[in-house]
Order: C-alpha cells, then structure tokens, then sequence
C-alpha cells in the first residue's frame, strides 16, 4: 500500500523553524517580495543571500519532531512517499527514505544561468560565488512567480495513493495545495492541521478526515491507527 504525506510549514515550526504565514506576511521581519520572489533577487541580491544564509544555518540549531519520526515509523510498514513544500532537512534527517522538495532546498544551491546546475552548499553564499559556466549561484528555491519543477512528479505520485496524508498546511499556497486532486477520490484523505483550512479540492472527497491538531499530535495518532489497521485486515 502506497501513502503519500504532504507536508508545508506546520511540522516545521514545530521544530522551531519559522514561517511567513505566523507573522502577518513578513518572514523574519521582511517581506516576501523582497526575498522570496524573482523581482527581489534582482533588486537586491545581497539582502536575499543574507536572508538565505540565516535560514541554512538554523538548521543546524533544530531537529526532527515527532511527526517527522512517526512518518519514518510508518515506513516500515508501507511505501511512503514524502511531498513537503518546506525547503528544510528535516524529513531526510528523521529518516525519510523517499522525499520530494516541491519548492527547493536550503542546502542546495543552484546555477543562475542554468537551473539544472544545481550542487549542494552547507555554508554561506556570497555575491562572487560563481557555477562551472561563470554565473552566480542562487538559494535553489522556488520563489513565489516562479515554475514549479517538480509538480508533474508530484501529480504521479500523487495519483499512486492509496491513503493520502495532508500535514501541517493551510493549503493556500497553489499548486501545491491542488496535489489531491489527483489522487483517486474514494481513497481516505486526513488532513491534520491546528488550524485547518479545507480548501474547495479537499472538500470534494468524500471519505476526508479532519485532525484539528499539531502535526507532533496528529501524525503520530494517524500512523498508530494505520499500522494497527493493516496488522489485523
């Protein structure tokens, strides 16, 4: 059986990462159009590398929680297939074999002049730090304007779901929060989210659970409930 979670911002902060939503718009104290879109790169470059590099290095200050670890449990009884739309580690980090970055990722960098160059960076990036091609290099993010890459990978499996699991998103952010559409609509669908938000695709499936929960609460609650199910079918 195939369980395919989508995860956003709410597991994260629950490891004390924090997100632009918890603050009126504002990441960190700044606006998103500033550091999180095309036109700030070219704006300024200097601002969004610094803001980048304050983001890659929290990661080393947080760590997986227990809705990262109950998914990793989880794997050891069916085939888990991780979207996350968060550009951290953690997934990877609490054991998360099979992972899929809809929106980038903080420990990558990539090519100005060619998105396919992509390397990994653990430290800070700088103005005058260049690719193979002579190019600056940039966050590998996907900054909001931007194409979404990996959403046609996404949608496949997306569609292998035999359960569908919605974790810690307030399912505002598109395309990412289309991905259940498709996925065959008799199968079950939790969402589980304290403060949820069942957007006009989610409310159309007819076997959808709602868990008004921190991830941390809810993940774990869900898993157990899988895996006890699937022991005595």
């Amino acid at each position: 059986m195939t369980i395919v979670v989508l995860t956003g911002a709410g597991i994260s902060a629950e490891s004390g990462i924090t997100t632009f939503r918890d603050s009126n718009g504002l990441w960190e104290n700044h606006r998103i159009e500033d550091v999180a879109t095309p036109e700030g790169w070219k704006r300024n470059p200097a601002l969004v590398l610094d803001f980048y590099n304050q983001r890659r290095r929290q990661l080393f200050d947080v760590a997986p929680n227990a809705a990262h670890l109950a998914i990793t449990a989880l794997q050891e009884h069916f085939d888990v297939q991780v979207i996350t739309q968060n550009v951290d580690d953690l997934h990877e980090r609490a054991g998360n074999n099979n992972v899929l970055h809809l929106h980038g990722a903080l420990r990558k960098v990539r090519s100005e002049q060619n998105p396919d160059l992509v390397f990994d960076w653990e430290k800070d990036l700088h103005l005058g730090d260049l690719c193979p091609l002579g190019s600056q290099l940039r966050p590998h993010i996907v900054w909001f304007g931007e194409e979404v890459p990996m959403l046609p990978l996404a949608a496949r499996m997306a569609e292998q779901a035999d359960v569908f699991l919605i974790v810690g998103t307030s399912l505002q952010v598109y395309p990412a929060a289309s991905l259940m559409v498709y996925a065959d609509p008799d199968i079950p669908f939790y969402y589980i989210d304290p403060n949820p938000q069942v957007n006009y695709e989610l409310a159309q499936k007819k076997n959808l659970i709602v868990l008004e929960a921190p991830a941390t609460v809810g993940v774990p609650q869900v898993v157990e409930k899988l895996i006890h199910t699937s022991q005595n079918a």
